[in-house]
């Protein structure tokens, strides 16, 4: 069983102390129990001083349909295919206070979203929350039309990000690499407040992140806790460096199906014919 003085040990030894830290986890890598849960990781963290950002996404309960006259161009999608059954989707417009998260993303994430000093994004499809000193700074960042704007706040704090027993495909924070790197973020469709479906800026495939190892994998500090492998990444330098190698080589980010239109649209630069904004790059 994992106990909290082993997670008090494992965050000491990777200096994350009153640092911000953007969580991927998977509870089922540490192959035991953890007293406590999710929680006790959140615990744990917020015990140090951190602020805990987690991926909140809603993209099965608010995505509606592309509308004829929102269609841009090279933008992931085939406008040609039969609609999906939309039987999960609420008819209403997502509200910070939904509760809802893509099951997807795992437990720790719902955790989070439901403790009652959480903060979340206004994004209707790919939000983040936190909780944590610094949540509503970092949160507040977010707009439908500036997905990615906690990530870059994480990196302006010397935030951290933090991968529990996950790989580089669960990286959250290289789409915006991507972005830095030259390419348009994907548009996707939601209701707004008024519920007038709007468009929203989107990430790509993650598949292919992996092969930004030999990028990133000297820039993490590692440590086992049970069977799970800990690896935390220290935001600012992760993201000038995978943007770096994504300017050099596109295609580095592509990932092994052949056939996937997300991949091929977003190594090709993105959507063609929509406006969207692209955050300066901070070093």
């Amino acid at each position: 069983m994992i106990f909290e003085e082993h997670l008090a040990t494992a965050l000491a030894g990777l200096h994350l102390t009153e640092r911000p830290v953007m969580l991927h986890t998977s509870l089922r890598s540490f192959r035991t129990v953890i007293d406590g849960g999710a929680d006790a990781i959140l615990d744990a963290l917020l015990n140090r001083g951190c602020t805990v950002m987690v991926p909140a996404f809603t993209e099965p309960q608010f995505a509606v349909a592309a509308p004829t006259d929102m269609r841009p161009a090279r933008n992931g999608v085939d406008y040609a295919a039969p609609p999906v059954e939309d039987t999960l989707l609420e008819p209403s417009p997502y509200r910070v206070d939904c509760g809802l998260i893509n099951p997807a993303l795992g437990l720790l994430p719902a955790v989070l979203v439901g403790r009652p000093d959480a903060v979340r994004g206004r994004h209707p499809l790919n939000s983040f929350a936190a909780v944590g000193p610094e949540a509503a700074h970092i949160i507040d960042a977010q707009s439908p039309d500036d997905v990615y704007g906690p990530i870059r706040e994480l990196a302006d704090r010397d935030g951290v990000i933090l991968l529990i027993g996950v790989g580089l495909n669960r990286m959250t924070a290289l789409h915006l690499a991507e972005q830095w790197s030259g390419r348009r973020m994907f548009r996707r469709w939601a209701r707004d407040i008024d519920g007038a479906v709007r468009m929203v800026e989107v990430g790509s495939c993650s598949a292919g992140f992996p092969k930004l190892e030999p990028v990133l994998g000297s820039l993490d500090q590692n440590i086992m806790v049970g069977a799970s492998r800990w690896r935390a990444f220290p935001a600012r330098q992760t993201l000038a460096a995978a943007t770096a190698a994504i300017a050099a080589q596109q295609d580095i980010t592509r990932c092994p199906d052949t056939e996937c239109m997300l991949c091929r649209d977003a190594v090709a630069g993105g959507p063609t014919t929509c406006h969207t904004r692209r955050p300066a790059f901070r070093t």
